[in-house]
């Protein structure tokens, strides 16, 4: 076994050699000495940003301008990964505590995924939708018989297997908008609502249910029907839900908004309402769910019961990101009497989704997830991470605001003062060797894999007090 083990090591560091340097150079590129400040800065800083005479800028010069510009990212250029761990082009290792932005729940390159995935692809990758495959309906009882055995959304009956988060909100949206026709055959009841700080996806319907102005306005108009309401307020819910809606759709966390948490009166009170004029809820736990509370669905949460009476489910509920830890997969999972019996044989279809190759990995992922042992875990960790807050908001109470979150899915919200500096926070902390990533209006963003240890919890603190610290000191 530690032969083994020892192997594959080398093989692994083998591998991050081999994209040491680039394959190509353009013959444009020009190369110069690194100045004295940049030698000073790579001398006291672990994992300093790569430099303008870089492997890595010579790679990057010949091969972005056929990219469309849609992400402002940083120089490093990740190669590989294990577990926590991720290593650019120029073999140095950085401590993700992102997760790809809460895909990676299992940890990059997990060696059962990869054997998983080496083995279904000498078997079946695609056979299209026309025809059956052992896996799609396999995934789809596994969500169905763990949600409901979680004690989460009580009427689970049902699945549709998407490509990604974004495309599992389409299929909610036009399942909502189905249901409202059927019920009232004239139109009238099309009215979606959604709320400010979420985050539902690009897609033209996923985005107009995204009040982002940033988000919505170059590509305006919107999908006509949308409206907005303001997060945990429950008074505005009978004005602002009607019998002309179809649907609401919310976050029980909101994660790129901010990482808000929903009350347990503004979760019932929806459910309350929507029951009361014959719309369709709609929980989005893409970021949240699959354990990332430490329950496999985020309102399953004790943090989401009320104080009387049943905790809210929605009729309908979608996941994705951690579903497939870096296989593109989504679901929609739809209520049994209330969305199901209105979705007929070509209302919606697609493609890649259902695919063997990805619903066996997520089959498989899903199994591992709602373990109580990963479970039991993740709240352990995330307060060793609360803990670890609070000290550096003690340390630093100019900087640190307030601490959000639930599980593994936290937020260090900044100061007003400090808003600004977010991103200075975020590159400090990364020429130490951790990425962390921001959300909302300077909140700090902890989605690390579910599977951190307590010693790199301890060194992700450490790093990010040493890039607080940097950045307020100057």
């Amino acid at each position: 076994m530690a032969m083994r083990a020892a192997c594959r090591r080398l093989s692994s560091a083998r591998t991050t050699r081999l994209f040491a340097q680039p394959r190509h150079f353009s013959s444009t590129t020009t190369v110069s000495s690194p100045s004295q400040d940049e030698k000073s800065n790579e001398t006291s800083l672990s994992t300093p940003d790569p430099a303008p005479n870089s492997s890595t800028f010579a790679f990057l010069e010949e091969r972005t301008p056929y990219m469309v510009t849609t992400y402002a990212r940083p120089p490093p250029m990740m190669v590989k990964g294990q577990g926590c761990y991720l290593w650019d082009m120029e073999n140095r290792r950085f401590l993700d505590l992102t997760a790809g932005i809460a895909v990676n729940s299992l940890g990059h390159c997990d060696p059962e995924i990869a054997k998983i995935i080496a083995q279904q692809s000498e078997t079946l990758i695609h056979a299209s939708n026309l025809y059956h495959n052992p896996w799609t309906g396999a995934l789809s009882k596994l969500l169905v018989e763990s949600t409901v055995q979680s004690g989460a959304m009580r009427d689970a009956a049902q699945v549709f297997i998407a490509n990604s988060g974004t495309e599992a909100n389409e299929a909610a949206i036009k399942f909502a908008r189905k249901v409202g026709r059927s019920l009232d055959p004239s139109g009238a009841k099309h009215e979606f609502v959604s709320f400010h700080n979420s985050f539902h996806g690009r897609t033209m319907g996923a985005l107009s249910a995204t009040p982002n102005p940033k988000y919505q306005t170059p590509f305006s108009p919107m999908v006509p029907g949308f409206k907005y309401g303001k997060f945990n307020d429950v008074e505005q819910l009978s004005t602002l839900i009607t019998e002309k809606t179809c649907g609401v759709i919310v976050e029980p966390v909101q994660g790129e908004g901010g990482i808000h948490v929903a009350t347990p009166e503004f979760l019932v009170a929806l459910r309350e309402r929507c029951d009361a004029v014959g719309a369709i809820l709609i929980f989005d736990e893409i970021q949240c769910g699959l354990s990332r509370t430490g329950t496999l669905w985020a309102h399953a949460h004790p943090a989401f019961a009320p104080k009387t009476g049943k905790p809210a489910h929605p009729d309908i509920l979608t996941t994705a990101k951690a579903l497939g830890n870096g296989i593109p997969i989504g679901a929609t999972i739809v209520s049994g009497t209330k969305v199901a019996p209105h979705i007929k044989t070509g209302d919606h279809g697609t493609t890649f989704g259902g695919n063997p190759l990805a619903c066996r990995v997520a089959h498989h992922i899903v199994e591992r997830l709602n373990s109580s042992e990963l479970q039991n875990a993740v709240e352990l960790r995330s307060s060793q991470f609360v803990a670890g807050f609070q000290a550096l908001q003690k340390k630093f109470p100019e900087v640190i605001a307030e601490i959000r979150g639930l599980g593994l899915i936290l937020g260090v919200q900044l100061s007003e003062k400090y808003i600004p500096k977010a991103s200075d926070i975020l590159t400090a902390a990364r020429q130490r060797g951790l990425l962390i990533i921001t959300a909302g209006e300077g909140c700090l963003r902890f989605v690390p894999p579910l599977t951190i240890s307590e010693d790199q919890v301890k060194t992700g603190l450490k790093i990010l007090e040493e890039a607080i610290e940097d950045v307020s000191s100057q």
